[in-house]
């Protein structure tokens, strides 16, 4: 008898994951093959979809079949791990719809169509997962498609947000230089004279509809780009659900979000005063920022302190690790210098051959002024370092991409969320230090503070200005203020969160993760191992922490 239930189990999960495997065919990747790219499928290499209204309206009408298939797939006898596939594609096809039908992206920002040209080539750049002559023919191949896009991009637009325009237009000039600059010296090894030709044709067609679509925006949708940017509440809401699946009601969590923030401020003001009772925290912060090293000492200072992080990791009992490799430290590469600060550049979980992983540090250029080089190594001050190496390596973004491999299905390998991959990184941060990294150095922790503080700025600077409770000015002054950033910076991040608008998942993951911790060490009582748990919770993949909490604690407690 038990034999034949698990059969029958076995067998409604198989019947589940046909299902989903036509969903990321049909409904997926048909529409994004770029994303296809960078999961390691390679067959949708040479495709990019037009952008044109008819094409959005076939995929809506491709989710909402796809949506009717899920929704009636009898759930009984599925185990608990497919029944819970069954709600990440169910919940992933909303937000999908949710963003083509009530967001509209592809009608209200312009940048949609232009970062997304470079997006689609920066993927086959980036990994050697064939020879360049092989990649180079994908390239050409999508570069003949981008021109349409933008076509697409000049019926489709309907008055756009101002700010959207402005940011599209601000992006422009270096996404032109990516094309002049960048891809041609990603493919200099290239010696084929042919296929080279071919190449700066389609290459030139691209730098061409670029420079013409910059005259379009400037000239035809600035002028009457009036549009607002805010969700409203209720879409708010619903994009939570969807992507996060968090349904806590928004005035809850915002309450929540002050809470830590000010939690987070007197431990800020309370460290600082043990490095120097006499000073403002802010004239301390000027001088750790001075704490950096040289910039040709950089790289090996991150090489260091990820032997440091990994040898406290395995001595202390924090995570397992699954494989003692090590991401490979390098400088970033030339064409993702404009882009990128520093980076975890991992393989997609189902790439075959370019399986390295790459934490890339972007260094000064040789010919930047002594301040510009100044400026640009506080940024990689004692503190920064070591949160940089904690949040994108050991054990952050790394360590759960090394634990990925071992998600139990194709849906969890490919379906997660916000609030668990960036959740997990900050957690990280905080409970590296809480469990004795660094001593106690206060240094280490007024820094861990700061990057705290800036992720509470952007929970409540989302909530609020996309709730029409804050203007674009006052979320400027909140980070400045109560977040505790220099005003260019909060000026940068207000920017980020009009079209970000659930940036808050950085400090909903962490405050999830540590909610979910208490509630599991409790559950265990003397069994409890810290170890335990980070492995247990990264098992499941980096799905919604409701869908991690429902495994590791058998029931659907509140997840805040």
């Amino acid at each position: 008898m038990f034999l034949t239930v698990l059969c029958f189990g076995q067998a409604r999960d198989a019947e589940l994951a046909r299902l989903a495997d036509r969903y990321f065919d049909e409904a997926v990747y048909r529409f994004d093959p770029v994303s296809g790219t960078a999961a390691g499928f390679h067959q949708y290499d040479s495709l990019l979809p037009d952008g044109s209204k008819a094409q959005v309206d076939a995929q809506i009408a491709i989710l909402k079949k796809h949506l009717a298939e899920v929704g009636a797939f009898d759930g009984r006898g599925l185990s608990s791990t497919a029944a819970a596939d069954r709600e990440l594609v169910t919940s992933q096809i909303q937000g999908t719809l949710l963003e083509l039908e009530t967001i509209r992206p592809w009608e209200r920002n312009p940048d949609t169509y232009s970062s997304g040209a470079s997006n689609a080539i920066f993927v086959i750049m980036s990994r050697n997962f064939a020879p360049a002559a092989e990649r180079l023919k994908a390239v050409i191949a999508r570069e003949r498609l981008i021109p349409r896009t933008f076509q697409s991009a000049r019926a489709n637009l309907r008055d756009p947000p101002r700010i959207y325009t402005e940011i599209a237009l601000e992006q422009l000039p270096g996404i032109v230089s990516f094309f002049e600059n960048d891809v041609p010296s990603a493919f200099k090894q290239v010696t084929g004279t042919a296929l080279l030709a071919q190449f700066q044709t389609s290459n030139r067609g691209v730098i061409d509809a670029l420079h013409s679509y910059q005259q379009f925006l400037k000239s035809q949708v600035l002028p009457v780009s009036k549009g607002d940017f805010r969700l409203g509440p209720e879409t708010y809401a619903r994009k939570l659900r969807y992507d996060e699946m968090v349904d806590t009601p928004l005035d809850r969590l915002l309450a929540l979000g002050f809470e830590n923030l000010r939690q987070n401020q007197a431990e800020f003001r309370r460290v600082a005063a043990r490095i120097d009772p006499k000073r403002t925290p802010a004239e301390i912060l000027q001088d750790l920022e001075r704490d950096h090293p040289a910039p040709d000492q950089l790289l090996n200072t991150f090489r260091g302190v990820l032997g440091g992080l990994k040898e406290f990791i395995e001595r202390h009992n924090i995570v397992t690790m699954p494989s003692p490799v090590p991401p490979i430290v390098e400088e970033t590469p030339p064409f993702m210098r404009a882009l990128t600060f520093a980076s975890m550049d991992t393989p997609g979980p189902f790439e075959q051959v370019a399986k390295e992983a790459f934490f890339n540090v972007t260094l000064p250029e040789p010919n930047w002024p002594r301040q510009q080089v100044e400026e640009h190594m506080e940024g990689f001050n004692r503190g920064t370092v070591i949160s940089t190496a904690v949040h994108e390596v050991y054990p952050g973004h790394y360590t759960q991409f090394l634990w990925l491999k071992q998600a139990p299905t194709k849906v969890r390998k490919l379906i997660g969320c916000s609030s668990n991959a960036e959740g997990w990184a900050h957690y990280s941060e905080q409970m590296m230090l809480d469990e004795g990294y660094g001593n106690g150095d206060p240094k280490l922790r007024l820094g861990q503070l700061q990057d705290a503080l800036l992720r509470n700025a952007r929970y409540i600077v989302g909530i609020e200005m996309h709730t029409g409770k804050m203007t674009y000015e006052q979320g400027i002054d909140f980070f400045v203020k109560e977040g505790y950033q220099t005003r260019a910076n909060g000026e940068r991040e207000t920017k980020r969160g009009t079209s970000d608008p659930t940036y808050l998942y950085y400090t909903l993951g962490k405050l999830q993760i540590l909610k979910l911790r208490q509630d599991y060490k409790q559950m265990k009582g003397t069994k409890y191992s810290l170890e335990e748990f980070h492995n247990n919770f990264m098992k499941q993949g980096y799905p919604p922490i409701r869908i991690v909490r429902r495994a590791l604690l058998g029931n659907d407690s509140p997840v805040l």
